[in-house]
This record gives C-alpha cells, sequence and structure tokens, in this order.
C-alpha cells in the first residue's frame, strides 16, 4: 500500500507541476523583506531535504530574509545530502538558527554536523544530539563524515566505541574514514566556536548528549522550549557573517513558514527505494512488451518514462552497480525465456539472478534507503509465477500433436467474403481460399472445410 501511494503521489505531482511553479512564485513575490523564514527538517536527511534546504535558503536570502530558522528532527542520513546541506549553511549571507525541537526530536548522526554548522545552534528540553561514527558498509571505503555509497553512512543512532576497539579490528580505510570525519566536524566546532572535543568524541565514540548537557559543555548556545522562548532569548545577539556584524531582533519579524514545495515532494517520492525500484521494473517490462509487440506505443512510451524516472533517483541514491547489473541480467534472462522457451534454463536463472541482485541493491545500512524485503518477495513472486505461466505454456504446446498439410485445415470453419459468377472465396486462418459447395453460398456464409482438393477448399455450409 505505501508503494502504491507514493507511486499514486508521484503522478499527482507530475500532473500538478505547472500549477505547482506558478503558485510558488506568486508566493515568493507575496514575502516581505526582513522576514524570519521558517524551514523544517522532520526525516531522513536525503536528496529531497538537501535539495528543500538549499533551495530554501537561496530564496530566503533573494527575498531579503532577516535570517531563517531551521527545526530539526533527525535520525541521520546520507553524507552527500549532509553535506549539501552544511555547504549551503555555510555560504548562506543571512544567519541561521538551527532548533532541535519539539521535545522529543534528536539531531542524530548527520543532523550533528548540521547543528555544528548553524550560526545559532539551540536545542529544546528533552532532546538529544550526537551517535555521529561513521557505519561502514563495506569495502572500498572513501572518507566521509557519514555515508554515502560506497561510502560509510552517516546513518540512524551508530554507536561505535573506536578508542576500546582493538586497533587490528579496524582496518586503515576505516581509520581514515574516521579521521576525515573528525577533522570535518572539527572544523565546523572551531568555525562556530563550539566544543570540538566532544564534537570528536561523536563521531569516534558514538556519543551522545541531553539538551542541558550539551548547554553545560558549550556544544550549543542556548536551549529554548519553543520558538517564541528561542527568539526572546536570541535579542540583541550579535552575529558575525564574513565582515559583517548583525544584531537579531525577531521577535516583531514577520515569519514566512516555508514547506517542501512539488519539486522537493517529487524527488521525496522518487528517491523512496522502494518506488524508484518499482519504477525500474515497470519500465524494463514496459520495454519488453513493447518490443515484442511493436507497434502498441504505450507500454514504451510508459516504460521508457518510467526507467528514465528510476535512473535519475539510482544516481543519487547509494546504490551497488553488481545489484543493478544484476537486476538487469535477470529481467534480461527472463526476457528471452518468453521470446524463445529454453524450459526454465533462461527463466530460472533470471529469476535468481534477479533476486539476489534486488538485495544487493541498496549498498546502504540506513533503514530508510533500503529495499523493504516484503517488496522484493512480492515482486520475485509475481514474476515466478509469471515465468511458471509461461513455462507450462510452452510444455503444453511441446506436448501438443503436430499437424501439417491438408489436415490441418479439415473441418475447419470459414466465412465467405467474396462470390462472384466464377469464383467462391472464403478467408480461413487470415488468408483467402478458393471453396466449392453443393449449396448456394452468399458474403457472410460460415462453411465447414470436409476436403481439400488441390488448391481449393470443398466445404459444407453450416446452417445459423
Amino acid at each position: 500500500m505505501n508503494v502504491l501511494s507514493s507511486t499514486l503521489r508521484l503522478l499527482l505531482l507530475v500532473l500538478l507541476i505547472a500549477s505547482g511553479v506558478s503558485v510558488q512564485a506568486e508566493e515568493q513575490e507575496r514575502v516581505p523583506a526582513g522576514a524570519l523564514w521558517m524551514l523544517k527538517l522532520d526525516g531522513t536527511v536525503g536528496p529531497s531535504t538537501a535539495d528543500y534546504l538549499v533551495r530554501g535558503l537561496e530564496q530566503a536570502a533573494g527575498s531579503g530574509a532577516a535570517a531563517v530558522m531551521l527545526r530539526i528532527n533527525t535520525p541521520g542520513g546520507l553524507d552527500s545530502s549532509m553535506r549539501d546541506m552544511v555547504a549551503a549553511v555555510l555560504a548562506s549571507p543571512i544567519p541561521v538558527i538551527c532548533h532541535v525541537a519539539p521535545g522529543g526530536a534528536r539531531a542524530a548522526s548527520a543532523g550533528t554536523f548540521l547543528l555544528y554548522s548553524c550560526h545559532i545552534a539551540a536545542m529544546a528540553p528533552a532532546t538529544n544530539l550526537g551517535a555521529a561514527t561513521p557505519v561502514s558498509i563495506g569495502a572500498p571505503l572513501t572518507p566521509a563524515p557519514g555515508g554515502e555509497s560506497p561510502k560509510p553512512e552517516a546513518g540512524g543512532d551508530a554507536p561505535g566505541d573506536d578508542k576500546q576497539a582493538a586497533p587490528a579490528s579496524k582496518s586503515a580505510m576505516e581509520r581514515k574514514v574516521t579521521n576525515d570525519a573528525v577533522a570535518y566536524i572539527r572544523s565546523l566546532a572551531e568555525l562556530r566556536g563550539r566544543n570540538a572535543d566532544w564534537a570528536e568524541k561523536a563521531v569516534r565514540e558514538g556519543a551522545s548528549l541531553s539538551a542541558a548537557r550539551a548547554l553545560e559543555m558549550g556544544v550549543i548556545d542556548l536551549v529554548a522550549a519553543d520558538t517564541e522562548a528561542l527568539l526572546t532569548a536570541l535579542r540583541d545577539k550579535h552575529i558575525k557573517i564574513g565582515s559583517r556584524e548583525i544584531s537579531l531582533d525577531l521577535v516583531t519579524a514577520p515569519r514566512v513558514v516555508h514547506n517542501p514545495d512539488w519539486r522537493s515532494e517529487f524527488l521525496a517520492v522518487i528517491t523512496n527505494p522502494n518506488v524508484a525500484y518499482v519504477l525500474m521494473l515497470i519500465g524494463l517490462y514496459g520495454l519488453i512488451f513493447e518490443f515484442s509487440n511493436p507497434g502498441f506505443g504505450l507500454p514504451g512510451i510508459l516504460g521508457a518514462t518510467c526507467l528514465l524516472v528510476a535512473l535519475y533517483a539510482f544516481q543519487i541514491l547509494p546504490i551497488s552497480y553488481a545489484g543493478l547489473g544484476l537486476m538487469l541480467l535477470g529481467v534480461g534472462l527472463i526476457a528471452a525465456e518468453v521470446m524463445m522457451p529454453s524450459f526454465g534454463v533462461f527463466g530460472v536463472g533470471g529469476l535468481i539472478a534477479f533476486v539476489v541482485g534486488s538485495i544487493m541493491l541498496m549498498d546502504t545500512e540506513i533503514p530508510a534507503y533500503q529495499v523493504a524485503m516484503p517488496v522484493i518477495v512480492a515482486l520475485s513472486v509475481m514474476t515466478g509465477v509469471l515465468l511458471f505461466v509461461i513455462l507450462s505454456m510452452a510444455m503444453r504446446a511441446h506436448r501438443r500433436p503436430r499437424v501439417f498439410g491438408a489436415e490441418s485445415v479439415i473441418n475447419q470453419c470459414a466465412t465467405i467474403e467474396r462470390v462472384s459468377a466464377d469464383q467462391v472465396m472464403a478467408r480461413l486462418e487470415g488468408e483467402l481460399w478458393s471453396v466449392r459447395c453443393t449449396d448456394p453460398l452468399v458474403v457472410g456464409d460460415r462453411v465447414r472445410v470436409r476436403a481439400l482438393d488441390g488448391l481449393t477448399l470443398v466445404v459444407d455450409k453450416l446452417e445459423d
């Protein structure tokens, strides 16, 4: 149901793109200068959230906003998306205020890096941050503070204790990844004047802090229960951005709630691994059907569109190209079984390759960016059933008695299509035959073949 609803949302978003663009342009024209833009990061850090934040900061700066407030509640996410967001915050010409809220929220893993990059870092009571240890997902690895295939992931609560682990238990590349992550978060801490030693501990040991302890240790600037309390506490606070010093007085500033637009929603749908997985299969099977029945058009158009959208999603998701290759090989073998039956050799081999490739497809340990096993099982079973039906049909055709020559038309029924003075023609199996009958015939009569005399059918007229 989740995949179906996501697919329906995707179609709806495509239909509303034009109207969404015009509405967004009109709303941007009505935004007052000197406003406080309110953005929200709620959920896993990924391509759609990065696109939402990066463009939100650009639009806020372009509209003359006084500041941006980013409310965070995230378990972490993809390294590439997190780095794009941090880079956008560091390049922002206006202050970015991070607030981990409401109570019970967290800024874990990639969220910790993002919080450290903001000009002001605040947390609500009963919130936490930390657990930023890189999660190794396999070799070869490249340095990163979180993970993007084939890097480690900055996803979810991933505690680890590098100091307690034996040095021999960690590969040189894993140590290189961890050291790179430490250097990255320490540079952010030093830039904003926050506790760099604890930031290193969050990466090396997966340490976490409550809001009160974070304030006590100099990790954040203040604790505020809600937006009003935060803005009041920030009154007349000075922030230096580049060579400018800005005084914050945002209590009476007009507020603009900037929600994700159609583009961010579209990215959120297609970068859902389950949706991208289903779109790829629809695309492949649509093209196979089109090539096996050329001239129909709709399956080919739909298949090509779905396949291109899926490939776009895969290029920004942490996928395993080995898994993708196995899936394509499996679908190709199944298609070969359909077009030229090999009595199961291609089909069974293709099904095995398809299942193994599907399991390997998403090269990450973040649950939000893995293909759900029920989806893999359901599509594999459906493909297996289709393959079984094709093999059954092939076996029945193989065991069917072969009929050649004159015997193949005996007792077949035909329809009279042409009657002239010297010739009567009937259509049988797509071809016109001369017929001879003892009864008078007219166009439209149904006849049954009784014998074959050369190239002339000897027929009996059938009663209506």
